[in-house]
């Protein structure tokens, strides 16, 4: 029986979460094991300095899931390092509210997650929603998304992924008929607003947050941003190899000094 592992970044209890599990279970046995709280834009994490705790919870619908005091990341490698005794076939994170596209994907806690995945050498897919909604997280429409997620998640079952390559789906946020297709993309250009805001405390002393308004990107056709702005699905295949194969001979060109072996080298640093 096949079986897929749900995550997630926003937390066990988001709706995103539980229409992704549901979407799952035609295929066979769902393991649902997500944070127990929001780690959005939290990147690939492993939690090396301190114990990770899980416990069972409830979801909305009356189905089991575990949740964990961990990051994205970690929820999977606790999964594949034996807390979930069945092996996993696909690892699936989402449905973020948010898209995540062009450099998101480094942020993003949702992606690394299937990061993780593909670490493992897993099929892995996360699966976002390009929702412009902001106060009203709880209320948004993930059926459209939850379908797509389904059609997707069949064709990697189905097709396999190739070795460190994990999908990145990005779904418009509209009624499942107004959605005017599939487009296989490449990471557009994302354009970021961040600013620093400065405040002091009650006893003057300085605190930081990184704001600004929300970011942007070029619409460029054959790309997620230009996917989305059109009203397509953005399937993304992301690689994790991150070399700039293109300039490996470049850099081999610069004037390298010669090496030569110090014969009194420095002390190692204590």
């Amino acid at each position: 029986m096949t079986h897929i592992l749900v995550t997630n970044d926003d937390g066990v209890t988001a709706p995103g979460l539980l229409a992704l599990a549901q979407a799952m279970r035609r295929f066979g046995r769902v393991t649902v094991l997500a944070p127990d709280h929001n780690w959005s834009a939290s990147g690939h994490v492993k939690t090396l300095h301190r114990p990770l705790r899980v416990k069972e919870v409830t979801l909305a619908d009356g189905t089991p899931a575990l949740a964990s005091d961990g990051a994205p990341s970690d929820c999977v490698a606790l999964a594949v390092l034996g807390l979930i005794p069945h092996p996993i076939d696909l690892v699936v994170s989402g449905i973020n509210p948010y898209a995540n596209v062009g450099h998101d994907v480094t942020y993003s806690g949702t992606v690394t997650a299937a990061m993780e995945g593909t670490i493992w050498g897993i099929p892995s897919i996360a699966f976002s929603l390009d929702s412009k909604e902001s106060n009203h997280l709880d209320r948004l429409d993930y059926s459209a998304a939850a379908h797509i997620a389904a059609l997707v998640a069949e064709q990697v079952l189905t097709q396999g992924l190739p070795p460190n390559v994990l999908l990145n789906v990005n779904i418009p946020y509209a009624p499942l008929a107004e959605i005017r297709g599939l487009q296989i993309t490449r990471q557009g250009l994302r354009i970021y607003h961040d600013e620093l805001i400065r405040r002091e405390d009650p006893r003057g002393r300085p605190y930081y947050w990184i704001g600004g308004d929300a970011p942007g990107g070029v619409a460029e056709e054959g790309t997620d941003i230009g996917a989305l702005a059109r009203n397509y699905v953005s399937i993304t295949p992301i690689q994790l190899d991150l070399t700039a194969h293109q300039y490996l001979e470049t850099l081999r060109r610069w004037p390298w000094p010669a090496w030569e072996t110090p014969t009194n080298p420095p002390p190692a640093a204590a």
